[in-house]
């Protein structure tokens, strides 16, 4: 058995659903202090969080990544217990053999391996790695990165060691991901019997002329990594129950998915715009879940392709589409952030699993993006 495989199948082993890390990151210490990092644990609410760092020197490149996996769904419908790693048809399965605790095992025993043989490199190596990932996201990677900030500790590289490949290891990495921002609308009308309309008003009726607008309405024009930012309504709540009365309010639940081609400021006018055109009275509540952001082509992602070229054959393609990721508090501090690991096809799913032939070639990839940086 591969190391790699080894640790993979060891962490998979401690079933550290959100927010426990249950010693998955005391596991990670004890391999990597004998390496030379000095390892803080930083604990916030129920989160742990590890940042541990070997040098002083710049370049800083940082693996990050996140121990915590989302709840196992019904054990019935798994063929293997999700919390023993199993290995079955050339395929590893557990909860987070996909997300993301192979890409830590692998991270770690590329930069054991990399250490081994290049003992004088330059720079230095970092992980960041919390348990908060899967949830809120309030307590995890987000309070090292302020800790960081604060400490005036400067990041140049960092990987992500998220699910990106689609059909083979190495065929996309993201260089970005789009921000998500949501919004409650509250249209305000006057409840009434639904056959004397003329003694009530109707807020479904007020405000379909402006969901319709804002449905049609071309937000931006994308740029060379994003499609166009997307405004899409997810719930519509109206009505008493009742066919016979109209409502006094309706709700509405819509998301916007957008680039770095629109802000937050400039979306929420837009939408604020088109409301008071129309005349209505309404509320108004917003919650921001991230900002969007972007590594063009640079450094970081030219080492990274080179060493997916080299070990698979594969020409990577650079990509933002998905949902949202701890990249996202990251880009804050660090100019260089480019998310990559094994297929994302089982992630959250019963029976996740990763290909075991893909397990010592995700290795090798991390290894080689260190010495294409490093040496």
């Amino acid at each position: 058995m591969s190391k790699t495989l080894a640790l993979t199948e060891e962490l998979i082993a401690l079933s550290s659903v959100t927010p426990n890390d249950n010693g998955c990151q005391q596991r990670l210490i004890e391999l990597l202090s004998p390496l030379g990092f000095h390892c803080e644990t930083v604990q916030s609410g129920e989160v742990t969080n590890l940042w541990a760092r070997k040098g002083t020197a710049q370049p800083l490149l940082v693996f990050a990544g996140h121990t915590d996996v989302v709840p196992t769904g019904p054990l019935t419908q798994w063929q293997s217990n999700p919390f023993t790693p199993t290995r079955r048809d050339g395929k590893l399965y557990g909860r987070g053999a996909a997300d993301m605790k192979t890409s830590i095992a692998a991270m770690v025993v590329a930069v054991e391996e990399f250490i081994a043989a290049h003992r004088d490199h330059k720079g230095s190596i970092g992980f960041l790695i919390t348990s908060d990932e899967e949830g809120p996201a309030t307590d995890g990677t987000i309070v090292v990165c302020d800790m960081l900030k604060n400490r005036g500790e400067r990041l140049d590289y960092c990987i992500v060691g998220e699910p990106t490949s689609f059909d083979q290891l190495g065929d996309m990495i993201k260089n970005g991901r789009r921000g998500t921002m949501s919004g409650r609308l509250a249209v305000k009308g006057i409840q009434g019997h639904i056959a004397y309309p003329q003694l009530a008003k109707n807020p479904i009726h007020l405000a379909a002329p402006a969901l319709a607008e804002l449905a049609e309405k071309k937000w931006d024009d994308g740029n060379e990594y994003y499609l166009p930012t997307s405004w899409q309504m997810s719930n519509i709540h109206g009505g008493t129950g009742a066919s016979n009365v109209i409502p006094g309010e309706v709700v509405v639940d819509f998301n916007f998915r957008f680039s770095t081609a629109s802000t937050v400021e400039s979306l929420q006018n837009g939408v604020r715009a088109i409301l008071d055109r129309h005349g209505f009275e309404y509320d108004l509540e917003w919650t921001v879940g991230g900002s969007p952001f972007l590594t063009p082509r640079g450094d970081l992602s030219a080492a990274l392709a080179q060493a997916i070229k080299d070990e698979t054959g594969i020409d990577t393609e650079l990509s933002t589409t998905g949902g949202t990721s701890d990249g996202r508090f990251i880009a804050q501090i660090c100019p260089q952030v480019i998310e990559f690991g094994p297929p994302n096809g089982s992630i959250h799913k019963i029976d996740e699993h990763v290909e075991l032939r893909f397990i010592d070639p995700l290795k090798n990839i991390y290894r080689r993006t260190l010495e294409n940086l490093l040496l």
